[in-house]
C-alpha cells in the first residue's frame, strides 16, 4: 500500500504559510512506515526541532483504477478516517530554500498516525466537520467544504498518474492552525464530535 498526501488543499492554510494556492492538486508520498495505528505515541525524533500536526480527512482505496473519471470517483473509497500528517518543518523549509525534495520532511517513521476507519454512509463528505485538539485546546478545525480541491477531484487527478490500489490512503489536506509539537502533548481529532484519534507525544 502506499500514502497519498496532498499539499495546500485548504485557503487559508495556503495563506498562513505565506504560499499561493495552487493551480492543481500538490502531490507527495509517504512510505507504509510512517503509519502509526492504535493510537500508539508518536517520539519525537532526534533530527528536527519543529515538527508541525497537520489533521486531515483520510479515504481508503477500496478497488483498484488508472485514469477514474471525476463522476466514478466515489466508487473507490467507502471507509473515511481522520490522520496527522506530521511535518518536519525546519527540514522541510531548508529543503525547499535548496529546491530539494522535501520527502523526509514528510516521510519519517510515524509520521502518519491515522485512526480506525468507518463507513462514509450517512456522512456529508462534502461538508464534514473535523478539529484537533492539543492539551485540550482547539488548535486547528476544518470542515471538508472548504477544500480548494474536492475528495473526487484529488481521485481522479492522482489517477492519471498513479494507480491506486486497494488498501492505498489518501491525506487530503489540512485546514488552518499547524503548530509545533513537544514531547507530553496529547492529540485528540475530532469527526465531527466523535473522537478519532487520542495519543501522547514522547
Amino acid at each position: 500500500m502506499k500514502i497519498i498526501g496532498i499539499g495546500r488543499n485548504y485557503s487559508e492554510h495556503a495563506k498562513e504559510l505565506n504560499h499561493a494556492l495552487p493551480a492543481e492538486p500538490i502531490v507527495f508520498l509517504k512510505p507504509d512506515t510512517a503509519l502509526l495505528r492504535g493510537n500508539a505515541p508518536f517520539y519525537y525524533p532526534e533530527f528536527s526541532q519543529d515538527i508541525h500536526h497537520e489533521v486531515e480527512v483520510v479515504v481508503k482505496i477500496c478497488k483498484e483504477g488508472k485514469y477514474i473519471q471525476e463522476k466514478f470517483a466515489h466508487k473507490y473509497y467507502e471507509e473515511i478516517a481522520l490522520g496527522i500528517d506530521f511535518t518536519a518543518r525546519d527540514l522541510q523549509k531548508k529543503a525547499q530554500e535548496q529546491g530539494l525534495p522535501w520527502t523526509l520532511a514528510k516521510g519519517f517513521n510515524g509520521s502518519a498516525p491515522i485512526s480506525e476507519f468507518i463507513s462514509k454512509q450517512g456522512l456529508s463528505l462534502h461538508q464534514l466537520p473535523f478539529s484537533l485538539h492539543v492539551n485540550g485546546t482547539l488548535r486547528q478545525t476544518g470542515n471538508t467544504e472548504q477544500m480548494v480541491f474536492s475528495i473526487d477531484y484529488l481521485i481522479a487527478y492522482v489517477s492519471q498518474f498513479i494507480t491506486l490500489k486497494t488498501g492505498d490512503y489518501l491525506f487530503t489536506g489540512t485546514p488552518p492552525g499547524v503548530a509545533s509539537v513537544k514531547p507530553g502533548d496529547r492529540l485528540q481529532a475530532y469527526l465531527q464530535d466523535r473522537c478519532m484519534l487520542d495519543f501522547e507525544v514522547r
